[in-house]
């Protein structure tokens, strides 16, 4: 069965897209700790992130190392922080989360944000991709 992630990277469901390239896909989290809290996956389905192969694992990091600075450039915070935890979606994803202490890292802590807020932050991010 394919996860959330595959269907969004097959456009079953939508979401609000910041990059992609052949094997990566960057989108904001629906679920949001922070302001621009993304999420950037593999394209191809793995559930572990210590199970993909060297280049997929390369492309991933190198991917969400830019997508993350163009989030420091567009939201106010002290750092954008990076973490992986895989246990609430069976598809690796890298969490990219703008923060300014460490509680900004607790996951029950969830912003609620209008569509207006997602497509703005999503667009501010998009106009600061190198």
């Amino acid at each position: 069965m394919s996860s959330i992630f595959s269907k969004i990277v097959n456009g079953e469901i939508p979401c609000y897209k910041i990059d992609e390239d052949d094997k990566c896909l960057a989108f904001l989290d629906i679920n949001p700790n922070s302001q621009g809290h993304t999420l950037c996956i593999l394209k191809r389905e793995e559930d572990y992130i210590f199970d993909l192969k060297d280049d997929e694992y390369v492309s991933l990091m190198n991917f969400s190392k830019k997508i993350a600075k163009a989030i420091k450039k567009s939201v106010n915070c002290k750092r954008v922080s990076m973490t992986v935890v895989g246990l609430e979606v069976p598809h690796v994803h890298v969490h990219l989360i703008p923060i300014n202490k460490m509680e900004d890292l607790n996951f029950s802590n969830n912003l609620d944000l209008d569509k207006n807020s997602f497509k703005e932050v999503c667009n501010k991010i998009k106009s600061n991709l190198d």
